[in-house]
């Protein structure tokens, strides 16, 4: 029996230090050996928010024993391993030029191939970590800072059909958070205080929810929240105002997901129609829970990565690595950190005062 490809994998894009073994099974699955997760709330928690420096010096500080920690978690040894994959965009530049300098250092060490992967298309890819996903399918991507609906038609392929012009859904949760007085990282908790609130309260408004086509729009939203969160008086207007936001977001999502697969099925004529969710905001569990009702409405597969999985980590990383690897598609130790690397990338990049949908 021939020896199954062994891939470190090597996530820094944002606050989360992370180290991973990914292989594969007798199958020919991809399995995760190992996956080690070291988060920064309490680095950043006292700012409300992630500071880049401090968030890179965490890095510096933790990588090489978050590294060793996955290494020794797996069961393999130093040689074992094929090549190193580490995440080189999009994210915070300084953030991504630890990982990265670290991967490209590791490999070279050990003279084995580096590959360079994109965040996002670990996100995209994650589920193959719990599923039997084939190419093509639609992704909707929600995390901390994307949000967007592509067409997967394979490793590289990506056609992008709607993004957010403004902030993300899960930097709408999180600024919601902040702006009630939810510590940070407060978007999580939106959800566990939205069960004690009635979501019919507040009206909030619903950015470009008839028009636009797919893509999403979220800052009204967050503006509508600043207004009303000078008036809160209880703890009960809290709770009303995470509900209201909540039930807002559902709505949202709901129309917006219906149109992506409209575009979806005008793309891809295929029997089976299949609806990846991945990102930290998957782990949502009412959205869960809508986007398995509109599948079922309208004949798509839902398909979710392990709620430890929706966050960042380096299994996903490790897992294009994985892919690439055994595709020969490997590069070269002067691969540049690309903060604003998209998956789709000849997509506009549609964002700021002024865009045209």
């Amino acid at each position: 029996m021939s020896k199954k490809p062994i891939i470190l994998g090597i996530e820094s894009s944002c606050d989360e230090t992370a180290a991973a073994i990914v292989t594969e099974n007798d199958q020919n699955q991809p399995v995760a050996l190992s996956n080690i997760v070291s988060s920064q709330t309490n680095v950043h928690k006292e700012f409300g928010g992630v500071v880049p420096e401090l968030a890179a010096r965490s890095h510096l500080e933790k990588i090489d024993l978050i590294t060793k920690k996955a290494i020794e978690d797996s069961g393999i040894k130093f040689g074992d391993i094929d090549a190193v994959a580490s995440t080189a965009g999009p994210g915070l530049v300084v953030c991504l030029s630890v990982g990265l300098s670290f991967g490209k250092a590791f490999a070279n060490s050990l003279h084995k191939p580096f590959i360079a992967i994109n965040h996002l298309e670990g996100h995209a890819l994650s589920p193959k970590l719990n599923s039997n996903l084939d190419y093509p399918y639609l992704l909707l991507l929600i995390s901390g800072g994307h949000s967007q609906y592509l067409v997967v038609e394979g490793l590289n392929k990506y056609k992008r059909i709607g993004t957010t012009i403004d902030d993300a859904l899960g930097e709408a949760f999180d600024k919601t958070a902040k702006l009630i007085g939810i510590e940070f990282p407060g978007g999580p908790q939106i959800e566990i205080l939205a069960e004690k609130g009635n979501k019919e309260r507040f009206d909030l408004p619903k950015p470009i929810f008839n028009r636009g086509g797919c893509n999403l729009s979220f800052a009204g939203l967050k503006t509508a929240i600043l207004k009303i969160s000078k008036e809160i008086k209880n703890e009960q207007d809290k709770f009303d105002i995470a509900a209201s936001f909540q039930n807002t977001i559902e709505q949202i999502m709901y129309k917006k997901t219906n149109i992506a697969f409209d575009e979806y099925e005008k793309i891809n004529n295929t029997k089976d129609n299949i609806f990846v969710i991945a990102g930290g905001v998957a782990a949502n569990k009412n959205l869960r829970e809508m986007f398995k009702t509109i599948c079922n409405e309208r004949g798509f597969k839902s398909i979710f990565p392990p709620i430890e999985l929706c966050g960042d980590n380096a299994a996903m990383i490790g897992l294009v690595g994985l892919e690439k690897y055994k595709l020969g598609l490997l590069d070269e130790l002067n691969f540049p950190a690309k903060p604003r690397w998209q998956l789709d990338e000849v997509a506009s990049f549609l964002k700021g005062a002024g865009v045209k949908i």
